[in-house]
């Protein structure tokens, strides 16, 4: 019995010794592509960091970061707490009915004002005394159809769009709730696929008094697709596919971005970011403060406005035939208060389209 005690402390010390000088050996990572997030660096050691006990904390946050396997452990620990322990969700991170998920709960009151007001206060400042005809729609997370079905818990939707509505009665509310299921959502990403949305586009273009009859090819991205929740969810499971969209006028349009402040070229699917650390950010490049789509071919001078958030990148190149002009406006990455440096806002059609995620959060900076 001594004997086995004294194996069991050797083997143990072994095991801490080894990770140990592993993660002093090792380069610290910069980043995290499962996690989608900058990992914790190595603190500056000094009098000064020790005494405030900063030192510590940030220590401690260093090595949780960069432990070696981490990733490979995280994976184990998800997994078991669903297989073995029967948990529900793993740090708000859930699988059920071939998804993943993470919880929106509850609703968050302060945050849904403050998306209101900011709402009011572009309306008041460029909207008010133009001829813009202006939209509101909500695009439900995929907690709205998933939730329910696995007993999960889910904030209150109705609440949340009646909020909306009652507060931003300037806005025409075009419904699109019952437009959608979560068949229409990847399994491992919280966004819509682009490839089902054909009827949804029709349906926003013919509720703001556009015509609605274009046709796509759909073509599939090679690689696989690993969405957001895939890596911090730490599950293993089958990955999705990627399908975009294609037709004459979505290939002739011009994409100018202002994430510098200055006009550079963008694109409608930028496959640069198609092989980077997250595919979907392929629509229209990812997170943009400012996009203007201009589409020579189109039949009307009509234009657009977008305050938006992630969810429009992949919707908004299958609308852009009935518009000769699209201006996309991420609230998020621009403050609103030097808007009118870039749009001249007179009588173009105005949509306020945002997802509950958004909403519950920040929809601006």
């Amino acid at each position: 019995m001594k004997i086995k005690n004294i194996i069991t402390l050797i083997l143990v010390s072994l095991v801490i010794v080894g990770f140990s000088l592993a993660q002093i050996i090792m380069s610290p990572e910069q980043y995290s592509m499962t996690e989608r997030r900058v990992l914790a660096q190595r603190p500056e050691l000094s009098a000064e960091q020790i005494l405030s006990g900063k030192f510590m904390s940030q220590f401690e946050e260093y090595t949780l970061d960069q432990f070696p396997m981490r990733d490979t452990f995280r994976s184990i620990k998800a997994n078991a707490s669903r297989s073995i322990f029967m948990r529900k969700d793993n740090n708000g991170f859930y699988y059920a009915k071939g998804h993943l998920s993470k919880l929106e709960y509850p609703l968050n009151d302060v945050k849904i004002e403050n998306s209101i007001s900011k709402i009011d206060e572009i309306y008041k400042k460029y909207l008010s005394k133009t001829d813009c005809k202006m939209y509101l729609s909500i695009i439900p997370d995929k907690n709205y159809f998933l939730a329910p079905q696995s007993n999960h818990i889910a904030m209150d939707y109705d609440l949340l769009k009646n909020k909306m509505c009652d507060n931003l009665r300037y806005l025409e509310y075009i419904d699109i709730f019952d437009k959608l299921s979560l068949d229409d959502y990847y399994h491992t990403d919280q966004h819509w696929k682009q490839e089902n949305l054909k009827e949804l586009s029709q349906y926003l273009l013919t509720s703001m008094g556009m015509p609605a009859d274009q046709t796509f090819k759909e073509n599939l991205l090679e690689k696989p697709f690993y969405g957001t929740y895939y890596g911090q969810a730490s599950l293993n499971i089958q990955s999705d596919e990627m399908h975009y969209l294609t037709n004459d006028t979505i290939d002739s349009c011009a994409v100018t971005s202002y994430s510098t402040g200055l006009p550079k070229q963008g694109f409608i699917y930028d496959f640069n970011k198609a092989n980077g650390k997250d595919p979907y950010e392929m629509f229209l490049s990812g997170s943009e403060p400012l996009l203007v789509i201009e589409n020579p071919s189109s039949a009307s001078n009509r234009e657009l406005v977008i305050f938006r958030d992630s969810f429009a990148s992949s919707l908004t190149p299958l609308i852009i035939s009935n518009y000769s002009k699209i201006t996309l406006i991420d609230l998020r990455y621009i403050q609103s208060s030097i808007l009118d440096n870039f749009v001249n806002f007179s009588n173009q059609d105005v949509l306020f389209l945002y997802s509950t995620l958004v909403l519950n959060n920040n929809i601006s900076m």
